[in-house]
């Protein structure tokens, strides 16, 4: 399965990869009126983790056996046995967060409404917008071996 992997080495804190992630999970798709109209700079389902020497991204790393699917008390977190993508369904959210304190990366936060926010890979795009609109290649998709 193909994955987003960081390269502190390229992140120059532009924190572009949040933006982008906004928008391809907005309604209107589009930068501005995710942020202006549809007020959802709260949304993004990654992180940029920020120290005083290095920058970067932070999101699911969609696991073998994801610890927030085995804690999700409604059935909500699930992972595709297809794509092996692992996704929040928010219509059966129930805003417990077992799934928060469940995951050991911190890649999955409480969205503005309560219910878990994380990466779900842009699984309706063709490529995760984070990696998409990276403008230094910090963020890649990439198909790697068990580490």
């Amino acid at each position: 399965m193909k994955k987003v992997y960081a390269n502190p080495k390229h992140c120059v804190n532009c924190h572009l990869c949040k933006v982008y992630c906004i928008a391809a999970h907005s309604k209107s798709k589009d930068v501005l009126k995710a942020y202006k109209k549809e007020n959802l700079k709260d949304t993004a389902r990654i992180i940029v983790e920020e120290t005083k020497t290095i920058s970067c991204g932070l999101q699911c790393r969609h696991c073998d056996e994801p610890k927030c699917v085995a804690s999700c008390i409604s059935g909500a977190m699930r992972k595709d046995l297809n794509t092996g993508i692992v996704f929040c369904d928010p219509s059966r959210c129930v805003g417990c967060l077992t799934c928060v304190v469940a995951c050991d990366y911190g890649a999955v936060q409480p969205g503005p409404d309560g219910k878990a926010l994380k990466c779900d890979l842009c699984k309706d795009l063709g490529e995760p917008a984070c990696v998409a609109n990276c403008p230094n290649g910090a963020i890649a998709f990439l198909e790697k071996e068990d580490e």
